[in-house]
């Protein structure tokens, strides 16, 4: 139980983190945060984690390193929606 909390917490500022570097903190919520964190680092976990060896939090596994690929992840997903979207760029 504790470790879903922790991945919910971790996952959360992981999500909130990359929106505020793509800058659409604005348009997005707690919720929306957790979910951005967490599908994010799953596309790193499938994408990124092998090439650099590292795993994401998806992989049970809390480091610096894990958070890190994770966010990068998540910064990546939000790029893609925001390609989708039509978003203009900042």
């Amino acid at each position: 139980m504790v470790s879903l909390i922790v991945w919910l917490v971790v996952g959360g500022i992981v999500g909130w983190l990359a929106s505020l570097i793509m800058k659409t903190d604005a348009q997005q919520g707690v919720l929306l945060n957790v979910v951005v964190g967490l599908v994010g680092a799953a596309l790193a976990g499938w994408l990124i984690s092998p090439l650099v060896g590292v795993p994401s939090i998806n992989d049970n596994v809390f480091s610096i390193g894990s958070v890190l690929v994770s966010l990068v992840g998540a910064v990546i997903l939000l790029g893609i929606v925001g390609l989708i979207r039509g978003r203009p760029r900042a």
